[in-house]
This record gives C-alpha cells, sequence and structure tokens, in this order.
C-alpha cells in the first residue's frame, strides 16, 4: 500500500459520494419527513476523511447540472441512466450549503463532470511535484494515477498508487482508458469493441499495446493467443470509429478551464452559526451537539477552533442566573413569582425514581434568561449555608399551590409527585413542554429537554453527566457543589420557558392538537401521578413461589433442548444457535441478520418450530425465562418499603400513536394468553375489606372502525350487538348467522384484526396456515361485503400521502416520514401505520378520556370507596370496597362507554375478583 505524505491536497468526487450515500443506510428523514440520508452519509465520510489526512488543502467536486461536452461527442452517453431521484435532488443544496458551512472549498463547472475537473486539478498538481489524494468510488480516476497522485476509496479504505492499479486491473494506470474503451461500460453507456470483455481486452492491450496501436495495425493482435484472435483483426476495423469514440468517452479531461489556484483550495474557518442551523434543520442532533459544545470533529485548518470560539463568544445567549440563599433573594423572587404570568418550575432531587427521589432544590424562571435556583440540601463538605427545608416550602407553599398562577414545566408528572412528597399539591399546571413536543409531532424526537433544546433551540444544554460525572461513581445531585449545580439547575428553569414560547404558539394554532392538550394529555398529569403514588399491591410469596417453578420448568427444557441437540449449548446465545441449528442439524435458512449470519429472531423461530421440535423449545425457554427474570424475580425486589406496593412510571410521550407505556416494571406486557403469565396476574392482589375491578372496552378499535369507515355492514352489526366476528364469518363465508362454525369465527376474528393492522395476504395466510390464494379470496370477499372499510382504507392512504400525516378523531397527529419512501418495505409499512393509526390512536385517546372523566368522578363522588391503580392498554384496574363493588362496577363501566360519542355504542366489560387475574 502506497504511504500518504502529510497533509496532501485532497480532491473528492462529490458525486461519487453522494450516490453512495444515498443508496447506503441509513436512509433518514427529518420530522418533516424530509430525506436527510444523503446528506448524512456524505458528510460523515468526509468527516472521516478529514480526521484522517486533515489536508489544508482540498476541493469537493460535483457534476454541474445539464449536459456535457460527451453527450455532443455522443447522444447515448449515460442515456439508459434513470433521473436522479427527487428524494436524492431535494438534498443536493443543504449539503453543498453545510459543506460550505465547514469551510471546505466547493467546485462544481458547467459543461463538464466531476471527473474531468478532478483530473485537471490533479495533473496540474502533479505537474508541480504536490502529493494529491483522489477520494473516489470511480474506476475511471485510475488513468489519473502517477507517482505523485493516489486513490482512495473511503468506502472500502483502498489504497492505489501505479503499482495497485496494475495488481488490480491488470494493466497501469496508462493504460486503464484503453481498457475501458475495449471493455465499454455499461454504467456510463460506452460502447466499447462489441464482444470484448476483460479478459480478451487485457490479452490485446499486453500483447500489442493501446488502443491507437490497434487501430493502426489491427493484424498485430495475430501474434496474440486468446479465443477470437483470428477474427479480431477484421472486427476492430468494421469498428475501429466506435473504439476511437469509446476511447475519447472514456478519457478524463485534463485541460478543464479553471481559473483559481491552488491556494483557493485553502481550508477556511467554519460559519459556525449556519452550521447550527443547518444540522438543526436536517436534525443531525449529534452533530448539532458537537458543534454548539465546540467538539465538530471537523477541524480543516489550525485557524478553525480560534474562529469558532470567537463566532461562540458573539453568539451566546446572555443569561442571569441567581443562586437564592437567603431569606431576603427568597423574599424578593417570591413577590416576582406572584405577580408573573407564567413560572417556569423545575426541581433537583436524588433520584429518577419518583418514590425513592429526595427534594434537593427548586429552580424558576419568568422570562427568557432569567432563572434562579433555590439550593435546600446541597450536604457536601463545606457546603454554604442554606434555607431550611421547611422555611422555604412555607413561604413558597402559597405560589406553588395557587391554581390562578400558572406554571409550566418539562415532565411536571415527576414534580408533581417530588412537591407531593414533600406535602404540596402543585396546582396552575397549565403546560409541559415534554407533552407539548409529543402533541406537535409524535415523532419528531424523544422529547426530552436536552433534545428538545438541540432541536428547536439550537442550544447545548449542560448535561448531567458533565456536572455529576458517569457510572458507579456519579454524584447525586445534593453532592453537587453549588458553582456547578447552580447554572445546570436555573437552565432547566430557563430553557424550560423557552421551549414553551416556541412550542405553545405552534400547537396552538392547529385546533385539533390544542383540543388534545387541553383536554386529554394536561389533565391526565394528574390522573397519572396519582396512580403512579398509589401503587399496587403483590404476593410477593406467591411470586417466589412461582419463580421457582419457573426455574424448574426451564432447566427441564434446557435437558430437552440437550438431548435433542445431542450436546449442551446456552440456549440464549445466537451464535451457538447458528452453529447448531444450521451446520449441525441442517434447518433451512429463513433470513439473515444485517451482517449476513443465519438469523435466530423470535419470529424465525416460530417459523422453524412449525416443523421441529427445538425451536419450539427455545421459544418456550425464552418466555419463561422473560417471566422470570422480568417479574416473578424481579417485582418483590420493587415493593417500596414505605408503601408496601409497586409503583410503576407511566409515558405519555414514547407512542407515536398516543398509548401509554410503563416502566419498572412495565405493567403493560405481562402475557394474557399464556398460563404462566395469567399466574403473575394472581400475584396483583386486593388488601383485606377489598376487591380488584378490572375493567376494559370490547373490540374497541373494530369499533371505532365501523365509525371512521361508516360501512353499513359493520355499523348495522354492531347496532344489533352481534358478535362481531360471526357476523363477518357469515358474510366471508356465505353462510347464517346461526350457521357460523367455531373455525369461521376464528378466522374471520383474523381477518377483522388483521385487516386493522394492514395485514397482506401472505400475513393472513401465514398466521391461519392457509393458501395465500385462499387468504386473498377472504380479503376481497370481505371488501365486497364491507365496501366503507375499503373506502376509507384507500382514502386514508391517499389522504396521508398527501399531506404526510393522519389523524385521530379527536385531532392527534401521526406523521410518517416514510409514506413516500422511494423503498416500497418502508413505504408500505407507512402505508399500514395510516390505516391503523387514527384506530389505535382514537382508541388511547377515549381511554384517556375515560381516566380523566372517573378519575373526577372518583375525587368528587366517592368517599375512598375506589381507586385507580393501573392502566393497560384498553384496560383500567381498581381497588374497591368489597361491600360497594357490584355498584362501583356498574358505574366505572357506564362511564367509559360515555366517554366518547360515536356512532357506534362503546361497551366496557368489567369483572371483580381476590387478584387481577380473577378480575380479568
Amino acid at each position: 500500500m502506497p504511504t500518504i505524505p502529510n497533509n496532501p491536497l485532497v480532491l473528492v468526487d462529490g458525486s461519487s459520494y453522494l450516490y453512495r450515500a444515498y443508496y447506503s443506510p441509513p436512509h433518514l428523514t427529518n420530522s418533516k419527513g424530509e430525506a436527510t440520508g444523503a446528506v448524512y452519509g456524505v458528510v460523515n465520510m468526509l468527516r472521516s476523511l478529514m480526521s484522517r489526512y486533515s489536508p489544508s488543502h482540498i476541493a469537493v467536486v460535483f457534476d454541474a447540472k445539464g449536459k456535457t461536452f460527451r453527450n455532443d461527442m455522443y447522444s447515448e452517453y449515460k442515456a439508459q441512466r434513470p433521473a436522479m431521484p427527487d428524494d436524492l435532488r431535494t438534498q443536493i443544496a443543504p449539503l453543498h450549503a453545510i459543506i460550505h458551512a465547514l469551510g471546505l472549498p466547493l467546485i462544481c463547472i458547467p459543461g463538464v463532470e466531476a471527473d474531468d475537473v478532478i483530473g485537471t486539478i490533479a495533473l496540474k498538481a502533479s505537474k508541480e511535484g504536490r502529493a494529491t489524494l483522489i477520494s473516489t468510488g470511480d474506476k475511471d480516476m485510475a488513468q489519473l494515477v502517477d507517482e505523485h497522485v493516489t486513490l482512495i476509496n473511503t468506502m472500502t479504505d483502498t489504497i492505489m498508487g501505479p503499482e495497485e492499479v496494475t495488481t488490480k486491473f491488470g494493466v497501469g494506470p496508462e493504460l486503464i482508458i484503453d481498457l475501458l474503451a475495449m471493455m465499454g461500460d455499461k454504467a456510463d453507456n460506452i460502447p466499447g469493441l462489441p464482444g470484448v470483455g476483460e479478459k480478451t481486452a487485457l490479452a490485446m492491450l499486453t500483447g500489442v499495446g493501446g488502443v491507437d496501436k490497434l487501430i493502426a495495425n489491427p493484424e498485430s493482435v495475430l501474434d496474440v493467443t486468446f479465443r477470437g484472435s483470428k477474427t479480431m483483426p477484421k472486427k476492430i476495423i468494421e469498428n475501429k470509429d466506435m473504439l476511437q469514440l469509446s476511447y475519447d468517452l472514456a478519457t478524463i479531461k485534463t485541460d478543464v478551464e479553471w481559473e483559481d489556484n491552488f491556494e483557493s483550495l485553502a481550508t477556511k474557518p467554519q460559519n459556525h452559526d449556519e452550521l447550527v442551523k443547518l444540522f438543526g434543520e436536517m436534525e443531525f442532533k449529534r452533530w448539532l451537539g458537537e458543534v454548539l459544545d465546540n467538539k465538530s470533529g471537523f477541524a480543516v485548518s489550525g485557524k478553525t477552533a480560534e474562529a469558532t470560539e470567537e463566532v461562540i463568544a458573539s453568539a451566546a445567549i446572555d443569561v442571569e442566573y441567581e443562586t437564592i440563599l437567603t431569606e431576603a433573594q427568597l423574599s424578593q423572587w417570591i413577590d416576582k413569582l406572584s405577580q408573573a404570568e407564567l413560572i417556569a418550575v423545575d426541581t433537583e432531587t436524588t433520584s429518577l425514581n419518583y418514590m425513592e427521589a429526595k427534594l434537593v432544590g427548586i429552580s424558576f424562571a419568568i422570562e427568557s434568561g432569567k432563572a434562579a435556583y433555590l439550593p435546600l440540601a446541597h450536604d457536601y463538605l463545606d457546603a454554604p449555608d442554606q434555607l431550611s427545608m421547611e422555611y422555604a416550602l412555607e413561604q413558597l407553599k402559597p405560589i406553588l399551590e395557587n391554581d390562578q398562577l400558572e406554571k409550566v414545566g418539562q415532565n411536571l408528572k415527576y414534580d408533581i409527585s417530588i412537591f407531593a412528597n414533600a406535602g404540596i399539591t402543585l396546582k396552575g399546571v397549565r403546560f409541559d413542554t415534554m407533552l407539548e413536543s409529543y402533541v406537535f409531532n409524535s415523532v419528531a424526537s424523544r422529547h426530552d429537554m436536552d433534545g428538545l433544546a438541540l432541536k428547536y433551540l439550537g442550544h447545548k444544554n449542560i448535561s448531567f453527566e458533565e456536572i455529576a460525572g458517569k457510572g458507579a461513581k456519579q454524584l447525586t445531585f445534593n453532592q453537587i457543589d453549588l458553582e456547578t449545580a447552580s447554572p445546570y439547575a436555573a437552565e432547566d428553569a430557563d430553557i424550560t420557558l423557552r421551549l414553551h414560547q416556541h412550542l405553545w404558539p405552534r400547537v396552538e394554532k392547529e385546533a385539533g392538537l390544542k383540543s388534545v392538550f387541553n383536554e386529554l394529555e394536561l389533565p391526565l398529569i394528574q390522573v397519572l401521578s396519582d396512580i403512579e403514588r398509589q401503587g399496587v399491591l403483590i404476593d410477593s410469596m406467591l411470586l417466589s413461589q412461582q419463580s421457582d417453578e419457573l426455574a424448574k420448568k426451564i432447566d427441564d427444557l434446557e435437558t430437552k433442548a440437550y438431548e435433542i441437540a445431542d450436546e449442551k449449548f446456552n440456549l440464549s446465545s445466537p451464535k451457538q444457535l447458528q452453529v447448531l441449528f444450521f451446520e449441525k442439524l441442517g434447518y433451512p435458512i429463513i433470513k439473515k441478520t444485517p451482517k449476513g449470519a443465519p438469523s435466530t429472531a423470535e419470529d424465525v423461530l416460530v417459523e422453524l418450530a412449525l416443523d421441529y421440535p427445538l425451536p419450539k423449545i427455545i421459544l418456550q425457554h425464552r418466555s419463561l425465562s422473560k417471566l422470570k427474570s422480568t417479574y416473578t424475580d424481579k417485582l418483590p425486589l420493587m415493593v417500596n418499603a414505605e408503601t408496601g406496593r409497586v409503583h410503576t412510571s407511566y409515558h405519555q410521550a414514547n407512542a407515536a400513536t398516543g398509548r401509554l407505556s410503563s416502566s419498572e416494571p412495565n405493567l403493560q406486557n405481562i402475557p394474557i394468553r399464556t398460563e404462566e403469565g395469567r399466574r403473575i396476574r394472581q400475584a396483583f392482589i386486593a388488601p383485606e375489606g377489598r376487591k380488584v375491578l378490572a375493567a376494559d372496552y370490547s373490540q374497541i378499535e373494530l369499533r371505532i372502525m365501523a365509525h371512521l369507515s361508516q360501512d353499513k355492514g359493520l355499523l348495522t352489526a354492531f347496532a344489533e350487538n352481534k358478535d362481531i366476528h360471526k357476523a363477518t364469518a357469515a358474510e366471508v363465508f356465505g353462510v347464517h348467522f346461526e350457521e357460523v362454525t367455531t373455525e369461521q369465527r376464528r378466522r374471520a376474528k383474523a381477518v377483522n384484526f388483521g385487516l386493522i393492522y394492514g395485514m397482506s395476504a401472505f400475513g393472513l395466510a401465514k398466521q391461519l396456515d392457509i393458501p395465500r390464494k385462499e387468504a386473498q379470496t377472504y380479503i376481497d370477499t370481505y371488501f365486497a361485503r364491507y365496501p366503507g372499510v375499503l373506502k376509507y382504507m384507500e382514502d386514508t392512504r391517499a389522504l396521508a400521502a398527501d399531506v404526510g400525516y393522519v389523524e385521530t378523531l379527536y385531532g392527534r397527529r401521526l406523521y410518517l416520514p416514510d409514506i413516500k419512501d422511494r423503498n416500497a418495505m418502508r413505504r408500505q409499512a407507512a402505508e399500514r401505520a395510516a390505516i391503523n393509526a387514527p384506530m389505535q390512536g382514537t382508541a388511547a385517546d377515549i381511554i384517556k378520556k375515560a381516566m380523566i372523566k372517573i378519575a373526577n368522578w372518583i375525587s368528587t363522588d366517592t368517599q375512598g370507596e375506589i381507586t385507580m391503580i393501573m392502566q393497560v392498554h384498553d384496560e383500567l384496574v381498581f381497588e374497591v370496597d368489597a361491600d360497594k363493588a357490584e355498584q362501583l362496577k356498574l358505574k366505572v363501566c357506564a362511564l367509559m362507554a360515555e366517554a366518547a360519542s360515536i356512532d357506534v355504542m362503546l361497551l366496557a366489560e368489567a369483572g371483580m375478583g381476590d387478584n387481577w387475574d380473577e378480575a380479568h
């Protein structure tokens, strides 16, 4: 491999980079649905190149729009190439802007190709003895290689000097044009010599010489041994004009009119503000954070860092952050807070676990750039005196509990719990920036404060790890000195206020989004906080017993697996399973991993389990192991020492469709279809004198489908309170309702739910284990009987493609960035989401409305007789007084049914018992 001298002149084939990046993963889009993957890929390759070679002079060269001189020579030149995809074309302008902002010279000359510009500059540099590195994936560039010019293929990390060119192509750089001319080039539509491939061309070139010699003396090829040599002279004579044309087309022009000099290729200082703007628009969050942190990694000259620091200093936001340490300061801030139109509030604590966290301090902001931190419990060595917790909270309580003083926060559900633990009921909660971001665009980002600040404000927050450290040695907030902690805490309140000022106007101007925020997400904060702090009661002894039983079943499964495999192996090791399944046992390879290895993912095991016993055992082993580690082993360890209950955390801003999720523990994923899963629910128990009441909606998504599609058949079936799956079976199979068999109902149920989730005939066939043609017949018949459903699906797909999003019945939006993707699989997945999201999202909205409605009833019309303790998808779980259980059950079901007014009656069904399983 040739040695690359320090600081070479680097010439980048930008057009080659562009296409390589476009056709390589990741296929990125921003929250507006704009393609960004090619930009990301090119910048990433440039970043790697700059880091590796640190050139002081560089040019990134792109093809110009329009035809080149080669098109005048040969009208068919590159004529077969498809037009540039639209989603690639739209990325060129922002890419060029980013390259300019990075301080990298960019060249684009009309009438010639990037190769010609690179060839001209490379030849000139070589004549002056300059070491030149050409970065490209184009083999044609090999003709430019000489003692001073080297090629590097950034994608394969292949470096070629003259010797490497000869090894790879069989001829040196001086004959590359001849080789291309004789072989032709399908990619560029260069005709070449008919019937001549690589072996024949190399034989003639090494035996006779270049194209000029062959044209001058065609008979000379008779002295060279290769198949067809006797007829070759005639072929050369008949096609000499085409051969000469091919030679001219393959020749890189090295005399392009380039008026600049090498000094014009010197790297320039980066434009910090422009990079912030462009990376923000592209939503390259990591790079945006690095630029804001002055760690961009694109150092292109010694001047860059200095210049960037100057830009940062000039662009920095003026802030006034105060640390409240005296009664007088606190009094001044209380006066400010009592007169403020809106108060941003944030708490600092010792833990993310809201039940264990201790309050350390509170921060406030009432205008952009001005905030204060009130430390209350920093207890490190030599910590300054702070106001007592009791005094400060007593002074602040009238502010915090005043419903007329409007508050905004980031994930205020957590702060509500922290204040509640300190004896304060936070009131006046009007806004939450996490939820504003979520409602505005649920798929735009993760909705955490640091990410939102980068995305919407172009601001890099102080990270917790910066001030507290990482890993086992990470400090809790009370251990962090005030000089460090105060700016961090005050910034949280300040950024929260600024995010609200940015996000709320965007939510407010869309009536549907504003309604979703004000009527669903905002009131749900308090409801979820109450549920979380209430917690659930579990039987730890029963779970311990179940763990022992699961351990025995897992051991038995391992023994069976060893017997079938005739060897011991790790049932959880994909690598060992790959060897066992596909090498030793010869199972068919269903699909491969991204790295090309045979996959042992769950869907693969499910398919293999249809024909082989071992994959079925592996699946059972995985399922039981997960239940044991996630629930039966872990839940008893999660019981809070003070409450004796398990407290989950509900997440409002996770699922794109609006559904809630939970963690630590995840109560949404306890299996209901397996005996072991149901037994875990038996450990969720009612305290003495109470019962567990579980109520859920019956077929809510199908009912919403009937409403949205306005299909007469579905509306009638629900209006007559028919078994919808049986009614569908009667229509699909053409039998009377009373004659529908159990198997027909099962298949109709699969069709009903399958179509909601956009299932294809292939998927339905797989689920029902029937031929694909038969599955397609079911679907066709279904749509013939329920034409309104088909029209709804077609209209929804078309609308989604037109506007880029779909909406729930209440105005919640789900943006679909891939709805126009050139990749059929991603586009079809987006289309399926477009059909399902309005139903799943509307169902999520309705259960939230029900939760709010029931919580209001509980707080006003009951005296502790009923408590909401869990939400799991379409199900609500309560503890109720045993002596009033029946009337409470009726009321809960009625309130759930009244939660929404749609053209199909909602039906909620409930059960009761001493534990969750009995109640379900």
